[in-house]
């Protein structure tokens, strides 16, 4: 069936977007961008650049924050220009700390309403996602992504309870791209080869295009190079693979993905503990876990670079009844059914770690650590009386703080943060 829709180019990173943006700039392709330098103040400017003019609005929000800019203003917009018949693309140049995910997500599932001449309904139904295209520096991605500093710390946060760290920001980033735009060049070819490696770990499916100095870029034939399978914006949810697009597992230049698998669960207070292995030499971190004074909830854990979160990601297959079972996907009980015990159903854990300098084996041996002893596994009624600092909101050092809209768009559920010095 052809699909009419008009189809979206997002361009995301934390550098040389303009650069990018502007290369996709030709005839029927319109370019939006919403600058929110001065969202805390309410304010939004935005830009829409058809060819060589630019139309530029201040738009002054009720609210400043950046729902409120996707909600009333960008996603309206693009089903406005959708029915513009001179209007055959549209790319999204996004403000630097916009994560695409959340983008994404609110075109496929928020409301737009009062659009003349369009039935209420998401944006989607009028636009698709055609591409995610990342864009990076080579000198500088790779200590943001490791690094521990908030966005508040670079001067950046859009508003006074944004406590995203950069590196959540730049790994989200590359991690929903179909294809990445990799400028500047490395302090040498080991940091570059470096870079590379890791790249091809968190985003395996993507081509990558080495630009150096040579400005602007030729987005197009980055585009060009994209797989038909590729993401698009597409969701993943924690029951999903962990290891998708075919990633090496080999070690390169000291990068490589660690996967943990355990079918019994952690306790609570060692996995506190272990969690610490995460925050030095590790690009990011995600997965299920299956903790012992939780039995019924799915956790997922995320990390990047020097912050992580932990929250409930829903119930185990097990914690269900049998009419809430048939109500979850089919690829979900599939995967259920390969794993399945008469005593834990489909509880486990299964994570992922992306180490950049990290070694292997001790986050290994971590995690092994946190998990509950034979002895302590014979005993599961003493489980409920173990402490669990993941049952509510919890940040470290510990301290009366308000858990205020903590790990928004790249952690499903925000119970859970650790910022370690």
């Amino acid at each position: 069936m052809l699909d009419r829709r008009t189809p979206v180019v997002l361009v995301t990173g934390w550098t040389h977007t303009d650069a990018v943006a502007a290369s996709l700039r030709g005839p029927g392709t319109v370019v939006v961008h919403h600058d929110l330098a001065h969202l805390r103040e309410g304010v939004v400017t935005r830009t829409v650049t058809t060819g060589d003019h630019t139309d530029t609005a201040v738009l002054e929000l009720a609210h400043g924050c950046v729902n409120c800019t996707l909600r009333e203003d960008l996603l309206p917009l693009l089903r406005r220009l959708h029915g513009r018949s001179s209007v055959q693309r549209i790319v999204l140049h996004l403000d630097r700390i916009l994560e695409p995910e959340s983008v994404c997500r609110a075109i496929d599932d928020v409301a737009v309403t009062g659009v003349v001449g369009q039935v209420d309904g998401p944006a989607s139904r009028d636009v698709r996602i055609d591409a995610v295209v990342a864009c990076l520096d080579a000198e500088t991605w790779l200590d943001d992504a490791t690094g521990e500093e908030d966005l508040g710390e670079r001067g950046v946060a859009v508003t006074s309870d944004d406590d995203r760290t950069v590196a959540q920001v730049v790994v989200g980033q590359v991690d929903l791209a179909d294809a990445i735009v990799v400028a500047g060049r490395g302090a040498d070819g080991w940091s570059q080869a470096r870079l590379h490696a890791v790249l091809v770990r968190l985003a395996p499916a993507a081509p990558i295009d080495w630009i150096g100095d040579d400005l602007p870029p030729d987005a197009e034939r980055v585009l060009a190079r994209i797989p038909a399978g590729a993401r698009r914006g597409a969701a993943r949810g924690a029951h999903a693979p962990l290891l998708h697009g075919e990633p090496p597992l080999a070690t390169d230049c000291g990068v490589t993905l660690v996967e943990f698998v355990a079918d019994r669960p952690f306790h609570p207070g060692r996995l506190h503990d272990a969690v610490d292995v995460l925050f030095d030499g590790v690009v990011t971190a995600r997965g299920r876990m299956w903790l012992a004074t939780q039995p019924d909830d799915v956790l997922w854990l995320e990390s990047a670079g020097g912050g992580l979160g932990v929250g409930r990601a829903g119930r185990w297959l097990a914690a269900m009844s049998p009419a809430e079972q048939d109500a979850e996907s089919a690829a979900r009980r599939a995967f259920a059914a390969l794993h399945w015990d008469e005593r834990r159903g489909d509880r486990h854990t299964s994570l992922v770690a992306l180490a950049s300098g990290a070694d292997p084996t001790e986050i290994d041996r971590a995690f092994q650590w946190a998990l509950v002893t034979d002895e302590e596994l014979a005993d599961p009624d003493s489980w409920v009386r173990w402490d669990d600092p993941f049952a509510d909101w919890h940040e470290d050092p510990c301290g009366d703080q308000d858990p205020t809209a903590a790990l928004t768009a790249a952690l499903p559920i925000d119970n859970h943060r650790e910022d370690r010095a």
